[in-house]
């Protein structure tokens, strides 16, 4: 199932990007052919058309990126991750004891 919907945000994804490439930026672009004057086929804004489009396939890579999401292991049932990294592991050894300060002899001759 995971991929399936892997191949599906992939499928979107490349339609997305035809979409915003076809998009008539603000000096004109691949959409002004279509959209001139004239009515073709009953459809007066094909910018609307791709707009909504990109709306919906970006909602629809959110959608599957949310529910592959979920639908992934957990990190409580056994998966490596982030988790295992934050989660303070208690040591196997014994802790180190503090070390002692070395003694110092007052009656020695370290005459400088």
């Amino acid at each position: 199932m995971q991929t399936l919907l892997i191949i599906l945000i992939m499928l979107a994804s490349v339609l997305l990007s035809f979409l915003v490439l076809i998009q008539e930026p603000k000096g004109g672009g691949l959409a002004s052919g279509f959209s001139g004057g004239t009515n073709l086929m009953g459809v007066k804004r094909t910018g609307d058309i791709l707009e909504k489009g990109t709306w919906g396939l970006v909602i629809a890579i959110m959608v599957f990126a949310l529910i592959v999401n979920v639908m992934s292991p957990s990190a409580s049932t056994g998966g490596s991750g982030l988790t295992e990294q934050i989660t303070p592991t208690n040591p196997t050894t014994a802790p180190i004891p503090p070390a002692t300060a070395p003694e110092t002899t007052t009656g020695s001759d370290t005459a400088q």
